[in-house]
């Protein structure tokens, strides 16, 4: 008879094409058996009846500041807040750290720290900032699974913004390297104006802050980007893009056969302007939340599978940086933070506007893995993949609340939300290493990128 590490039996299945009731066999950690009828015995026996697994959640898009703001959110708790929320591997920005990850130096030492304190696997971005071209190629040979630029002011002095010159060299040099380019899309002139015009004239309330960054802006950003990578070559990834007529731009720029993807965040899905004006600073991020036409816009894209991956883009700060008391809203500090939700999101989203399951675990996992040279090992349910999953019970619904949260700071836009399913338990490479509130120490893994030939083609 068979000895395995884990068996997962009779859990409903999130398979690439189907649900399936079936069970998983993991051995070192990679899956070696899926099967209806499985013989053998574990170590580890789950019972999932009822229960669906999902591949583990990527997510390409999340900041922990560490080194230098780990006050802010480190890899212990940023990592533990994530796999409470069905994550098993996430990749981490270059800018919110002191130094940001823009030479080799500084991602090393990222790496040490992450490879110490995260509980679940990880990548790491590169930057690209105003003189830093010449780094690029020793953070590719280090392992970066990518690299990251603004288009406007990114709120941190230690990451510049990238002017055109930079962003046309960058991009060629990129390309050269077969990596991808990360984009923050919002046009520095256009939002900087617009924001000067506001503070002179003492507008500063959240409507006057969305006002600033206008869909415009961000249209602006995404179609001269597009131009530069027709120029140079470079694939481009568009990070929380929050705007239909932005999707529209990425997708004739697709059908013209660039090589470009798109993700945006579940909180452009489920909330819009008037969460802001409920919630206030605690709302704010950049593009800011829109209105409820264009959230409405964004589901109707979703459901159509316009955008290839969902991202939390989790942004975390102490809340002095947000105080309405001490800031106003142009000065508060700009970004969501909620990484823990983004799975629960996409799941109600499913429920509620009847999307398959699976087609949504290709956006979470299947296709972040393809397009940054994971899907030889991550990203979908099958023999031979690492043993990723999250646990899912849709009997059980989640109220978030500040003791549910696990981020090191508890202010949400998702306090008092109430997902109707809930992640009981999360595994990483056939390890426990969540299960209802509680984790088990487990070193995660620096998932370093060398199949340039994944990013290289264009994405279908």
């Amino acid at each position: 008879m068979e000895t395995y590490d884990l068996i997962i039996r009779d859990g409903l299945v999130v398979l690439p094409t189907e649900v399936k009731r079936t069970n998983i066999a993991v051995k070192d950690g990679v899956i070696v058996e899926v099967a209806e009828h499985l013989v053998g015995d574990a170590a580890v026996e789950w019972r999932a009846d009822g229960q669906y697994v999902f591949p583990g959640m990527i997510d390409v898009h999340v900041h922990f500041s560490e080194p230098g703001r780990a006050h802010w959110e480190g890899f212990e708790t940023g990592s533990q807040m994530m796999v409470a929320g069905g994550c098993t591997t996430y990749f981490d920005m270059p800018l919110n750290g002191i130094p940001s990850t823009v030479h080799k130096e500084a991602l090393l030492e990222k790496a040490n720290i992450a490879a110490q304190k995260s509980s679940v696997d990880f990548g790491l971005w590169g930057g690209l900032v105003p003189g830093n071209i010449a780094d690029l190629r020793e953070l590719e040979k280090s392992g970066v699974v990518g690299f990251k630029a603004f288009l406007s002011a990114s709120g941190n002095e230690e990451f510049e913004r990238v002017d055109d010159l930079t962003l046309l060299n960058g991009m060629k040099t990129i390309a050269s390297l077969g990596k991808v380019l990360a984009l923050h899309a919002e046009s520095e002139a256009v939002t900087s104006w617009l924001q000067a015009e506001k503070v002179r004239a003492g507008l500063v309330s959240a409507k006057d802050y969305a006002a600033a960054r206008p869909v415009l802006a961000e249209v602006e950003a995404v179609e001269r980007a597009l131009t530069y990578a027709e120029l140079t070559g470079c694939p481009l990834h568009f990070v929380h893009i929050s705007s239909a007529a932005a999707v529209e731009k990425i997708e004739l720029a697709k059908k013209r056969g660039l090589n470009v993807t798109v993700e945006t965040c579940p909180h452009y899905l489920l909330f819009n302007d008037a969460a802001v004006v409920e919630k206030g600073t605690v709302a704010k991020c950049a593009p800011p939340l829109r209105s409820q036409s264009e959230q409405e816009k964004l589901i109707e894209l979703f459901k159509a599978g316009k955008f290839d991956m969902i991202s939390s883009d989790h942004s975390p700060c102490p809340y002095e940086l947000k105080d309405p008391a001490v800031h106003s809203f142009f000065e508060a500090w700009g970004g969501i933070s909620g990484g823990q939700f983004s799975l629960l999101a996409v799941i109600q989203l499913a429920i509620e506007y009847d999307i398959p399951f699976f087609k949504i675990a290709e956006m979470i996992a299947a296709a972040p893995a393809k397009r940054f040279g994971l899907s030889g090992v991550k990203g979908s349910i099958k023999v031979g993949m690492d043993a990723d999953f999250a646990i899912v019970s849709l009997k059980e619904p989640f109220r978030v609340t500040e003791d549910r949260f696990f981020a090191k700071h508890k202010q949400t836009i998702y306090n008092g939300h109430t997902f109707p399913c809930t992640v009981v338990a999360t595994m990483n490479r056939g390890r426990v290493v969540y299960h209802r509130g509680s984790f088990n120490k487990y070193e995660g893994k620096w998932m370093k990128n060398k199949r340039k030939e994944d990013q290289a083609t264009i994405f279908k």
